[in-house]
């Protein structure tokens, strides 16, 4: 823990070395912090899962990595002036990852750690969705399916009318390519060039009624976006080496002439033994001794991480 917080850095006034941007925030430069940085967010997932007794699971422990590489290492914001009007833009289209989306927000510095374990209950700012109204980071309020992407595309489109070199994101899952409405961004994004954007992908191959295969089958997938005139990276969601060779793939694509999906290949549940891999855990929280179970896997309590939380 304290090795992270060490080895945060305020990179400030220095230009970005993709977009030219003044760089902005805490950044943690090595596979070994972000590895630990998401480690924690992990913890903070289960923990204020336990704490609401309702929320998803499986997909926030899924993006949890490469979700953690983009806040820590990537992405250009600066959470002392949420609306800076030269930051990146974010979306999550998949609405419903709250637990890591939160949790990213607050390990970043957006609002204090403690709300965190209000999330979902009424005298907090965290609903089970995201709200831009009521969450300081939040750049879109989304929880309908293929949403999210239409609107980040619309500020990529925006971003190239005005010459302006932002660069835009969206989480997307795969369950959610089943959505008509992604195809529709697809074609937009493609259509318009828009270079600028980047849908992060969490391919875990679950959804809440089983496999995503056997639900609506989209694969191939990657086959797909290429048809659709996008570039494509895959990679290992859990291996930090490919990530980080993901995202600096990401940036040499920049003026390209094509949007990029970058496909996560993931495990549902990562980093909890009894949630991996299985699709039960999609939508309900750790209770009881699970919790402990949950916790224990990640090298905390339950009692040491409230502690934490409380304290920040």
């Amino acid at each position: 823990m304290n090795q992270v917080e060490t080895a945060k850095r305020m990179t400030q006034n220095k230009p970005h070395p993709i977009t030219g941007i003044e760089q902005r925030g805490i950044y943690l430069d090595s596979v070994e912090e972000l590895a630990e940085m998401a480690k924690i967010v992990r913890r903070d997932i289960m923990t204020l899962l336990a704490e609401s007794g309702s929320g998803h699971s499986g997909g926030p422990l899924s993006i949890a990595d490469f979700g953690t590489a983009l806040y820590f290492h990537e992405l250009n914001v600066d959470p002392k002036e949420e609306y800076w009007a030269d930051r990146d833009f974010v979306a999550w289209s998949i609405g419903h990852c709250t637990p890591v989306h939160y949790s990213l927000l607050a390990e970043k510095g957006y609002f204090p750690k403690r709300d965190l374990l209000k999330f979902r209950k009424f005298d907090g700012h965290l609903q089970g969705h995201p709200h831009r109204l009521d969450t300081p980071g939040v750049e879109v309020t989304t929880g309908s399916l293929g949403q999210g992407i239409s609107v980040a595309c619309g500020v990529a489109k925006a971003a190239k009318m005005d010459g302006h070199p932002r660069r835009v994101w969206s989480f997307n899952g795969d369950g959610e390519q089943q959505e008509g409405s992604i195809w529709e961004a697809a074609m937009f994004a493609a259509h318009y060039k828009l270079d600028n954007f980047v849908s992060l992908i969490d391919y875990n191959l679950k959804q809440i009624d089983g496999d995503v295969a056997d639900v609506m089958n989209i694969a191939p997938l990657p086959d797909k976006y290429r048809a659709f005139n996008w570039n494509v990276i895959e990679c290992d969601g859990h291996k930090w080496n490919e990530i980080m060779d993901a995202y600096a793939e990401v940036g040499k694509l920049y003026t390209s002439g094509r949007p990029t999906a970058v496909i996560f290949h993931t495990v549902m549940g990562q980093g909890i033994s009894f949630m991996e891999g299985k699709a039960e855990w999609h939508g309900k929280p750790p209770k009881g001794d699970e919790v402990g179970i949950a916790l224990g896997d990640l090298g905390t309590t339950e009692a040491e991480w409230r502690k934490y939380l409380e304290s920040n």
